[in-house]
């Protein structure tokens, strides 16, 4: 099972197990973190599951498809570091992934 390195808004970092083929915002919120709101359950038609991903995982990640952009556009917070964390989906390959929840909105 792949780990999750979740960094809380606080800066705490706690690690998690994740499933592989589970979304990153699933893996969030199954582990007990309250602050990522995850409005629409994973159909990428909000931005309250922003995360900031680590710069060494950022190509691992890939780039935000259209849909994902233009909602990212929508966030404050927007940086190149950016994704929705219901966009991606957790595999071996990302075991120790690192993200940051963002702030909200």
């Amino acid at each position: 099972m792949p780990q999750l390195i979740v960094v809380n808004r606080a800066g705490d970092e706690t690690p998690v197990d994740a499933r592989e083929g589970a979304s990153v915002m699933e893996a969030i919120r199954d582990n007990g973190f309250d602050e990522l709101l995850a409005m629409c359950g994973g159909c990428c038609s909000c931005a309250t599951c922003h995360v900031f991903v680590d710069e060494a995982w950022l190509a691992a990640t890939g780039a935000p498809g259209e849909d994902e952009n233009d909602l990212l556009d929508s966030s404050d917070h927007r940086s190149a570091h950016s994704r929705l964390s219901c966009q991606i989906v957790m595999s071996s390959a990302l075991d120790g992934l690192r993200i940051v929840i963002a702030p909200e909105d």
